[in-house]
């Protein structure tokens, strides 16, 4: 019997070897499990408590200073103990340790020695929380699950919510306006910021969800899926007057869920339920930018008001709201940053200066800024998102080319809702 298991151990190993390539490009995840995982495994386990020591997370029982008569000696303690690290557990991209801490112990070191596990343990990428106070939890991906992602099929999502990419531990990213009604998306020019947009009306182009995109560019952006918006603004003007009909509509809806004592329009019955709205804003800057004349500045100043009384008042009326830009701070003008501390969910780029990222991302996770300053030229559509799944994550928005776009928006043109109050609104398609 021993002999047998040894002749098939054997012969799985030199077939491994001989097609372990072939097997690599056409089965990543079958080859990590036969072979990825066990040598990735084995290698943690072997070399953490040299790894430990190394990065001064080891503790000892004695004190590392002694007094000698009048004279105090300093030094490394001779005999340290390591911290408990149990057997690595596989996931579709890489593994998971959990390791219990001494007392006296806190994550932050280990936080700080996350890129030297990645090196000692020749994986992707490291990343280190801590789930309940004493334990952290290590996971390690053996390669980018980002660098392809697979798209699922438009619209199989739920109401107001939309499946606009993949994150890094396999999971679909999914924007929830029922969850985090409120969203505000940074990054420069060519991070893939517009593409995500993109991706995100045609995910809820199938959905009775009316869409209305502001576009100061001219609607250069948005433009391209005007047949499936209820109303586009090309310029502030257009934006002042959308913005205001939202506002009243918004009223309106208050006054009808206290006269049905609804807390919300999600209380009200199904045929009385206005219709959900999402609100996209395509470079927030625009709207802001003046030369300087009293009727310019009022402009603005409309604008900000607007958008934070929708961002303060909306999520329970059905007003959802997307800004996006490449830079959101009080440098913009007034209530910008009043603005921004509304917009709950968060999408950051590939940024210009760090000073975007920690605006962005800062008054939410530390730890999230320097990963989104680390995205690089070369990873369009990779971002750093927070939102209803606690944290933070890195994600990558699927890849929706102009010409996907205009088709989504013209199939479901005939979902396009017109409700009154957008009737007479600029822009938007014609229902057919």
């Amino acid at each position: 019997m021993g002999m047998l298991l040894f002749t098939c151990v054997l012969a799985l190993v030199i077939w491994l070897l001989v097609f372990g390539n072939e097997l690599q490009r056409r089965r990543p995840q079958w080859h990590w499990y036969l072979v990825g995982y066990p040598l990735t495994a084995l290698r943690m386990v072997f070399t953490w408590r040299r790894v430990a020591y190394l990065n001064g997370l080891t503790v000892s029982h004695k004190p590392n200073r002694r007094v000698l008569g009048d004279l105090e000696v300093r030094g490394e303690p001779l005999r340290t103990r390591t911290p408990r690290l149990s057997f690595p557990r596989a996931t579709p991209y890489g593994l998971e340790v959990r390791v219990r801490l001494h007392a006296g112990q806190t994550p932050a070191p280990f936080l700080a020695s996350s890129d030297a596990f990645a090196h000692a343990w020749r994986v992707h990428a490291v990343r280190v929380v801590s789930p309940e106070r004493g334990v952290v939890l290590i996971m390690a991906t053996a390669r980018d699950p980002l660098e392809h992602t697979d798209r699922p099929a438009v619209g199989a999502g739920e109401l107001l919510s939309a499946t606009v990419g993949a994150l890094e531990l396999g999971r679909a990213w999914v924007i929830n306006f029922r969850r985090v009604p409120h969203w505000l998306v940074v990054g420069a020019t060519q991070s893939g910021k517009s593409t995500l947009l993109a991706t995100l009306v045609t995910e809820l182009a199938p959905q009775p969800v009316a869409l209305v995109g502001i576009d100061c560019k001219g609607g250069m952006e948005l433009g391209l899926l005007e047949m499936r918006l209820s109303a586009l603004a090309t310029c502030r003007s257009e934006a002042v007057t959308v913005l205001a009909a939202l506002v009243k509509e918004m009223q309106d809806r208050m006054r009808a869920c206290r006269f049905a004592g609804a807390r919300s329009i999600w209380e009200l019955p199904d045929k009385g339920r206005p219709v959900p709205v999402v609100v996209i804003v395509d470079e927030l800057a625009e709207l802001y930018l003046t030369n300087g004349s009293k009727e310019q500045r009022a402009e603005a100043e409309e604008c900000t008001t607007y958008l934070l009384r929708i961002a303060q008042l909306g999520a329970a009326l059905g007003l959802h709201l997307v800004v996006a830009g490449q830079r959101v701070g009080s440098d913009l003008g007034p209530g910008v940053t009043a603005l921004r501390a509304q917009l709950s969910g968060r999408i950051c780029h590939r940024v210009n200066d760090p000073g975007t990222a920690e605006m962005t991302l800062g008054d939410l996770n530390k730890d999230a800024v320097m990963v989104a300053q680390s995205i690089g030229d070369g990873e369009r559509g990779v971002a750093v998102t927070t939102g209803d799944m606690g944290g933070w994550m890195r994600g990558r928005s699927h890849l929706t080319t102009p010409a996907e776009a205009r088709a989504a928006a013209a199939e479901f043109a005939r979902m396009t809702p017109r409700p009154k109050f957008l009737a007479h609104m600029p822009g938007g398609g014609t229902v057919v």
